[in-house]
């Protein structure tokens, strides 16, 4: 096993802010992917009063290499106070920005993509000030699931890659790289603001990570995010290399280059890690976030609205 770096070491502190997230967590009985996925970068966020809730419950219908997250069969009743339980957590936590992701219910036709919109729209109601990211599953390719979400009004659109078309059956044996690009592909010309996200170190070459980013910047996704792997059981994929620092940097480099308006790539980035930063730099572009929510609902002629 290879030993962790210099670059990737982290502090674990449970300062106050930490415990109380914890304590509204727990209160609301609301499940959270830094958790359930045992991201490194939990006590930086918590600490800083921020976490990424997930929604449709704690097991995936998936079983992806990579993935921390329990798999196995879900109860098959939707919690439809779930949403308005993750509104209150965001309210008591008097977040600026919220994000809000799920696990796989590949066993509904819809996906659960009914849950987002709620959930989208309970923070509305609760914290209107508050700006929402969703990090959405592929809902199979359904577009009405899509559709569902969009009508909702999400800020940012999230759905992630994850790794190089060539690693899909080993790292999401259930998912189609072409699906996802589609997705992407689809959200934006409804309107939304995209992001996508994938990891290296999974034996991924550096041309196949060229080329996954020549896809993000012609369906036209605003934000990529470019993080390390790490293993997070002994059950997992293993690492097959540790990227450095100044590879991260070059991919943030050329990913912009090639018009990607905004990358973040780093060792520690995270789909959701520093979300909200990088929110206020699409809202400082001219055509970003805070520009499309001012002004009126557009109605496409499939019958999705977008703001």
């Amino acid at each position: 096993m290879l030993s962790h770096p210099s670059w990737l070491k982290v502090r674990l502190r449970q300062g106050p802010n930490f415990l109380e997230l914890k304590e509204i967590v727990r209160t609301h009985r609301l499940h959270t992917i830094c958790e359930s996925a045992q991201c490194p970068n939990q006590w930086e966020c918590w600490e800083q009063r921020t976490a990424t809730f997930m929604i449709l419950g704690d097991i995936c219908t998936r079983s992806c290499g990579f993935c921390a997250v329990k798999t196995g069969r879900p109860e098959p009743e939707l919690d439809w106070n779930e949403p308005e339980r993750v509104a209150l957590a965001v309210e008591r936590l008097g977040l600026k920005f919220a994000v809000i992701t799920s696990v796989n219910r590949d066993e509904r036709s819809d996906g659960g993509a009914p849950i987002f919109a709620e959930t989208i729209q309970a923070v509305r109601r609760r914290c209107p000030g508050t700006g929402i990211e969703v990090l959405i599953p592929d809902f199979k390719g359904s577009e009405t699931a899509l559709r569902t979400v969009l009508d909702a009004h999400p800020d940012l659109l999230n759905h992630n890659l994850e790794t190089v078309p060539r690693l899909y059956r080993k790292v999401r044996p259930q998912a189609r790289y072409e699906q996802s690009i589609e997705l992407l592909d689809r959200a934006g010309r409804y309107g939304a603001t995209t992001k996508t996200g994938i990891m290296v170190g999974l034996g991924e070459t550096e041309e196949e990570i060229y080329l996954v980013m020549k896809d993000v910047a012609r369906v036209r996704c605003d934000i990529l995010t470019i993080g390390q792997y790490l293993q997070p059981t002994k059950k997992h994929l293993p690492v097959d290399r540790y990227v450095t620092p100044e590879e991260f940097a070059s991919f943030k480099e050329v990913g912009e280059r090639m018009g990607i308006r905004h990358v973040e790539s780093g060792p520690l980035v995270r789909s959701s890690y520093h979300a909200a930063q990088q929110a206020d730099r699409m809202e400082r572009d001219v055509s970003g976030v805070k520009e499309l929510l001012e002004i009126e609902p557009v109605v496409l002629e499939s019958g999705a609205a977008f703001r």
